[in-house]
């Protein structure tokens, strides 16, 4: 989308701001804690600006970040310089059958028009046992409400997005021809709810509780 290559300098901007640090915190949190592959070849599809990328590489899998805007792939390169950064189309990967071990791709199905097409490219550079995990905005929450409102009058990137909810995710999962699906969702108080340390606090017990609702919503299937 010609959207984020006009935003992509200023994208990492919100995570600089205490709303922001807390969701992005919270979110990884979530991402690594269903992981069951530790390590080996990953895929970052609709990798951004590579904060997905870099966290992957951190924890020591040997990664690749995808994206179609070659301007967040700029930034992405200064950010993680060792890594390969590719500009591509998700609807055709570039990899041949069975390469990876792991697919993660974050608020990239919102943007995208043809989600089943992906999923079943995601399926086909999968190695038998790999696993995906996919996050997207749920669109059941305050934050759905509160961002397309927003788009109404301010021109923001989910002017342009589809929400999903747990259930559309599955069902994704399972036409691809994933199993051993599950979901958790994260993030309760929509963006502008005052961010204070009892919020945060507040908002971790309901994490606890509510696993499959929240504003972020991640599946986690295995080929």
């Amino acid at each position: 989308m010609k959207y984020f290559d006009k935003i992509a300098k200023v994208y990492d901007s919100w995570y600089t701001t205490k709303t922001g640090s807390y969701v992005d915190k919270t979110e990884k949190e979530l991402i690594l804690s269903l992981l069951k592959i530790k390590k080996g070849f990953s895929l970052d599809l609709g990798c951004g600006t590579g904060n997905y990328t870099l966290e992957l590489h951190k924890k020591g899998f040997e990664v690749i970040g995808l994206d179609s805007s070659k301007e967040m792939l700029k930034v992405a390169r200064k950010k993680v310089p060792k890594i390969l950064f590719i500009n591509g189309n998700a609807y055709f990967l570039p990899f041949k059958d069975q390469v990876f071990n792991l697919v993660v791709s974050i608020t990239m199905f919102e943007f995208i028009k043809e989600p089943t097409k992906v999923m079943k490219e995601i399926y086909r550079v999968l190695k038998p046992g790999g696993e995906v995990l996919i996050g997207t905005m749920n669109g059941r929450s305050l934050w759905f409400l509160f961002k397309r409102i927003k788009s109404l009058f301010v021109e923001t990137a989910y002017r342009y997005a589809r929400f999903y909810t747990p259930k559309e995710l599955k069902n994704l999962c399972q036409k691809a021809g994933f199993k051993n699906i599950e979901t958790r969702g994260i993030i309760f108080f929509p963006s502008f709810f005052p961010f204070t340390q009892l919020a945060f606090k507040l908002d971790r017990k309901l994490n606890r509780i509510f696993k499959n609702f929240g504003a972020f919503v991640v599946v986690r299937a295995e080929k």
